[in-house]
């Protein structure tokens, strides 16, 4: 080995190591505690497809981010189409829309949405003075509080690849479209999505990652009442002490974001090459 390389292995050394000590053991581990507590074997795996509580607890964690990647990604869409085909004031309107999101904090955002959608908070009170309805809707502490929180928390996220996919559309191709007689829906549904699908699909699972592994804005809107598989972990840690089911629900977690991530970077290869 040269000295250059030797030089280059002894800078990028800590990052590795970095890496090592910050993720890879403290896994390692957790994966031993799912096979070893509270007795050694596969018990606590069997329990995740066995037991009814843990079974709906994924299927409702399942349900909520399929429901939000979905409307998440549909605004997002909306949103990136309006920032890269829209007027120059109508862009920079979108670009500080889609930027402030990032600079409030999750907790802030969580509770903002509890004191818009409680049962005497501004949306039910406006509802009910102006005679649209005469008792308050149930828009928080249950799944639809949830997903009204993580939707808004996840746009942004999917705004960004929507809007890069959106950036590759040669506008020539659009053009022709036109001058063959196609109206807007038809250039859109025809040429300009089918060559954005890339981005959507990278979008879609950015955001349905992200949802996965919610914990702060499910606890406090859906007050307890529908709980998701991160504050379901949370309970098993620090309430029924059950480490062991905790950290197989972990590890099967974590398997199913690495094969998505996986996905992700072959769709990202996928629209590099088609680009």
């Amino acid at each position: 080995m040269s000295r250059s390389w030797m030089r280059y292995a002894v800078l990028l050394a800590p990052l590795p190591l970095f890496l090592v000590a910050a993720y890879v053991l403290p896994f390692l581990m957790v994966a031993k505690w799912s096979v070893t507590d509270p007795e050694p074997g596969f018990g606590q795996y069997i329990r995740i497809f066995t037991d009814p509580t843990v079974q709906a607890v994924l299927i409702r964690t399942l349900r909520i981010c399929v429901i939000v990647t979905a409307v998440s990604v549909t605004l997002a869409y909306a949103i990136a189409y309006n920032w890269v085909f829209g007027p120059p004031r109508r862009q920079r309107l979108i670009e500080y829309c889609v930027l402030i999101p990032f600079w409030i904090s999750v907790l802030i955002r969580a509770f903002g949405w509890l004191i818009l959608l409680r049962n005497n908070g501004i949306i039910n009170e406006s509802l009910m003075s102006v005679g649209l309805i005469k008792e308050p809707l149930a828009l928080v502490r249950n799944e639809l509080g949830s997903i009204i929180g993580m939707t808004h928390f996840l746009i942004p996220f999917a705004v960004f690849p929507l809007a890069s996919a959106l950036r590759q559309v040669d506008p020539r191709v659009l053009q022709a479209a036109s001058g063959l007689g196609a109206g807007r829906m038809r250039i859109f549904w025809k040429v300009t999505l089918p060559m954005t699908m890339p981005g959507v699909l990278g979008a879609a699972i950015i955001v349905f990652v992200f949802a996965l592994g919610f914990f702060i804005t499910p606890a406090i809107l859906s007050g307890g009442r529908s709980v998701m598989v991160a504050e379901f972990i949370y309970l098993q840690l620090f309430q029924t002490v059950n480490w062991g089911l905790a950290a197989a629900i972990s590890v099967i977690l974590l398997a199913i974001v690495a094969a998505l991530g996986a996905l992700l970077h072959k769709v990202s290869r996928i629209d590099k090459l088609v680009g």
